[in-house]
C-alpha cells in the first residue's frame, strides 16, 4: 500500500457557505494566492475566514479583498496585517474575461473556498450575480421540500 503525500491531496481550509444562497454562479475559476510566511503558518493553524471577502480587478491584476487571516502567535515583530489585500494569480486571458464580465454585465467575483493543493494555498472563485429576494425564497422552498421528502423516505427503510 502506497501512502499518499499529505501535500498532494487538496483539502479545504475555509468555505464561504453563504455565497451559494446570496449569489447565482455563472462561471468558476481557481487561482493561487500570494501570501507571506506568517500568513501560511496561521492558515495551517486554522486562522482564515473568507465570509466577508470579495475579489476585485485593479491595475491589470486580481485582488482578494476583505479576507481575514489571523495573526500568527509565534511571529514576533514580523507580523502581517489581518485584512490586507492579497494578489490572486490567474492567467491573463482569465483576468481579461473576468474584467470584461464585471464591467459589462455587472457581475461580482466571489471567493467560494480556500484550499491546499500540492502545498500551496489556492482560492476557488465564482463569477456571479446577486440573487433577488424572490429567488432566495424559491431556494428556501426547494430546500424544505427536499428535506421533507428525505424524512419520508428515511422512515420507510
Amino acid at each position: 500500500m502506497v501512502m499518499a503525500d499529505k501535500r498532494d491531496s487538496s483539502s479545504v481550509i475555509c468555505e464561504n457557505r453563504r455565497a451559494r444562497f446570496n449569489y447565482e454562479f455563472l462561471d468558476f475559476y481557481e487561482g493561487g494566492l500570494v501570501l507571506e510566511g506568517t500568513e501560511v503558518k496561521s492558515i495551517r493553524n486554522g486562522g482564515a475566514h473568507i465570509n466577508e471577502a470579495y475579489a476585485a480587478y485593479s491595475r491589470g491584476e486580481m485582488w482578494l479583498i476583505g479576507a481575514h487571516i489571523a495573526p500568527y502567535s509565534h511571529a514576533g515583530y514580523a507580523q502581517h496585517e489581518e485584512r490586507r489585500s492579497r494578489k490572486i494569480l490567474l492567467h491573463e486571458s482569465e483576468i481579461a474575461k473576468i474584467a470584461d464580465a464585471v464591467q459589462r454585465d455587472g457581475a461580482t467575483l466571489v471567493p467560494l473556498r480556500l484550499f491546499w493543493q500540492r502545498g500551496r494555498v489556492k482560492v476557488a472563485l465564482a463569477l456571479s450575480k446577486g440573487k433577488k429576494t424572490v429567488d432566495k425564497r424559491e431556494t428556501i422552498k426547494r430546500r424544505e421540500a427536499e428535506r421533507s421528502t428525505r424524512r419520508i423516505f428515511k422512515g420507510r427503510r
